[in-house]
């Protein structure tokens, strides 16, 4: 029995490899590959399992979905853009409940179920609408900047939904005010309970899991406080994701952010494909070839009623048409978070499995056309407005100035890379940079910088990059596999070029030469030539001498500097360079330079850009508008502090 519970979970798994793989290459999210696997192996498949079996291992990967949401969550950021989050926001969420409530009460179908597919209905996919912007370059944009908005008050909303779906199973009675008022006094106490541990508790012991310097104490720490907070709430008569939730805003604002984030997403990933797999079992194929046209209209109707709603609500505010259209439809599908709400419904018997299937197939077909509207959001902007689009997709990489400069083409955009990057803008020289760091190439197109996210391995990502015209390629990663792999490459695509290579130490020098590198540049050899230099020169060397000697010591392949261990620390004191995009309401918004507390902040203000245009250290006078942008120097958690004042006040 166990031999063949095990086949089936095996095959279940790899059912959803092959799905997730296939679904990708025609640019499919892989949630919809989770569906399908559950449909294949639930009650409508291979009866392999069975919804009740899946829920309490899925329901965990809500629990740290809700916890990642909840690092997410920054207070100066909302604060900073609320008047589009609780303007827009607000009124796209209550009009599009109220009229799902609407549309469903027309159908006789019982109040408490109206309110699940109205709530339901209403939130649109955060994931699939941000990862998409971020790959067009459109977060910046007007129309990214109401998308985010609109999409935060939506994940703000699903905490009160938590709160309202277990007061809506009444078994038969209607739903009182002395019930509602107690849920909101078991919340408000869950609340300042939680709020006081995350305070002055949770920081203290993640201080002491830090100084232990172990990462399994460090997952386990971020595992145990995201259940136990959600056991909490649950014990206190709530739903176990709003704990988890509270948790992860409690930790999003200290300096374990980042590292809690990358500890838990692993879980969540998996949890959360078990939990869409759970979703997919709900499918029942009978009812969708019954309901196929109900499914159908009910699509269209959602689709185009959002679009609409939201269109008709930034018109409203006087925003311009290509705007209200592009955002419209980059809204105008079900999310991720719609499932959570069927799922939980269901759960609590709150839905009818034919209501619930309707739905969940319309989030599913609503999701799959998602990334195209996203994507072809401007273009048919453009279309309705009579505009025949004549510029490139942003997503295209557009190197700098015309086509017969020649540039400096830059793979990796690490430390090395931004050096490099930096002394070049300073010659006017131009340049374009590769780099596979989202977070990285995110905070430097915010800048300004012409860095893209692409992988140098692939021959069209190089061609789009414009390495035919490129007299200079520097490859800054020190991989040995991946410089293995790009070198040759390079040297095919641009052979005329001159390819300078870094590299850690000089164990692949002969290598690398032979694989077309013109020049290799062992850091650590580098490094001790230039301290030899300095050493010699306070000696009373001649400089001519010294330059000489180096040049010599270059020529010869670092001859007598060969066959030297070399060691490499890591310094986590390392100041950092962050951008600040100052929004609509932004506290900083209005004030001069000398109106911040820089000393007091402990930052240091190195550029401000604004219109394309980059002002280095801008004087006291220097007025701040919307849309500006500071470059700020300092530790990561002076930085943190930072952008909260200067966002939020």
């Amino acid at each position: 029995m166990e031999h063949s519970f095990l086949l089936q979970v095996l095959f279940m798994l790899m059912i959803a490899i092959v799905a997730i793989a296939m679904l990708k290459r025609i640019g499919l999210p892989a949630i919809l590959a989770y569906l399908f696997t559950g449909v294949i192996s639930g009650p409508s498949g291979f009866n392999w399992f069975s919804q009740h079996q899946m829920h309490s291992v899925a329901e965990l990967g809500v629990v740290l979905l809700m916890f990642t949401l909840g690092l997410e969550f920054s207070v100066p950021r909302l604060w900073a853009m609320r008047r589009t989050v609780f303007g827009l926001g607000s009124a796209q969420v209550i009009i599009t409940t109220l009229l799902g409530i609407g549309g469903a009460l027309l159908f006789s179908l019982p109040l408490t179920e109206a309110v699940v597919i109205g709530s339901a209905i209403a939130l649109s996919s955060t994931a699939i609408v941000l990862k998409l912007l971020n790959e067009q370059g459109w977060l910046r944009r007007r129309h990214g900047e109401l998308s985010v908005s609109v999409l935060l008050f939506q994940d703000i909303a699903v905490v009160p939904l938590l709160i309202l779906l277990p007061l809506l199973t009444t078994n038969g009675e209607s739903l009182s005010v002395d019930s509602i008022a107690l849920a909101i006094i078991e919340g408000s106490i869950a609340f300042v309970a939680l709020m006081a541990i995350g305070k002055w508790v949770l920081p203290k012991v993640f201080d002491e899991v830090a100084r232990s310097r172990s990462n399994e104490l460090f997952v386990l720490s971020t595992l145990v406080v995201a259940l136990m907070t959600g056991a909490f709430t649950q014990w206190m008569g709530l739903s176990m994701a709003l704990g988890a939730f509270m948790a992860g805003m409690l930790l999003g604002e200290s300096q374990y952010r980042r590292q809690l984030e990358a500890d838990i997403r692993p879980f969540r990933d998996l949890l959360m494909g078990l939990f869409f797999i759970s979703i997919g079992m709900l499918l029942d194929f009978a009812l969708v070839v019954k309901f196929w046209w109900q499914i159908i209209c009910l699509l269209v109707v959602i689709v185009l009623g959002k679009a609409l709603i939201v269109f008709g609500l930034l018109k409203l505010a006087k925003e311009p048409f290509r705007v209200a259209v592009a955002t419209a439809l980059s809204l105008a599908q079900v999310g991720e978070f719609s499932f959570v709400v069927l799922a939980l419904a269901v759960n609590y018997q709150l839905l009818n499995k034919e209501v619930s299937t309707i739905l969940v197939m319309v989030a599913v077909i609503s999701m799959a056309i998602a990334p195209w509207l996203v994507r072809h959001s401007l273009d048919v902007a453009k279309r309705l407005q009579g505009v025949k689009s004549r510029r490139k997709d942003n997503s295209e990489i557009v190197p700098p100035g015309d086509e017969n400069d020649e540039l400096v083409l830059i793979l990796g955009y690490g430390r090395v890379g931004q050096t490099i990057a930096r002394f070049l803008k300073t010659e006017a020289v131009p340049y374009i940079v590769l780099d596979l760091d989202p977070t990285r190439v995110a905070e430097a197109r915010s800048a300004g910088e012409p860095v893209y996210f692409g992988d140098a391995v692939k021959r069209s990502i190089l061609k789009q990059a414009g390495i035919k015209r490129s007299k200079t390629i520097v490859l800054t990663f020190a991989e040995t596999r991946t410089l293995e792999e790009v070198l040759p490459l390079c040297r095919q695509l641009a052979p005329d070029a001159k390819i300078l290579v870094r590299t850690r130490d000089d164990a692949h020098l002969d290598e690398l030469e032979s694989a077309g590198a013109s020049q290799v540049i062992p850091e650590s050899l580098e490094g001790s030539l230039m301290l030899v230099s300095q050493v010699l020169y306070q000696c009373g060397v001649p400089l001519t001498r010294i330059l000489k000697r180096l040049e010599f010591e270059r020529r010869n392949h670092y001859q007598y500097l060969h066959g030297f261990f070399s060691g490499t620390e890591t310094d986590f004191t390392l100041e950092l360079l962050h951008a600040v995009a100052l929004p609509r309401g932004a506290s900083a918004v209005g004030k001069v330079l000398s109106d911040i507390p820089w000393q007091s902040l402990k930052i240091e203000v190195r550029a401000v850009r604004r219109g394309g245009e980059e002002v280095e250290n801008p004087g006291d006078d220097w007025l701040f508008k919307p849309g500006d942008i500071l470059l700020i120097l300092g530790k990561p958690r002076r930085i943190e502090r930072a952008e909260s004042y200067l966002l939020q006040g």
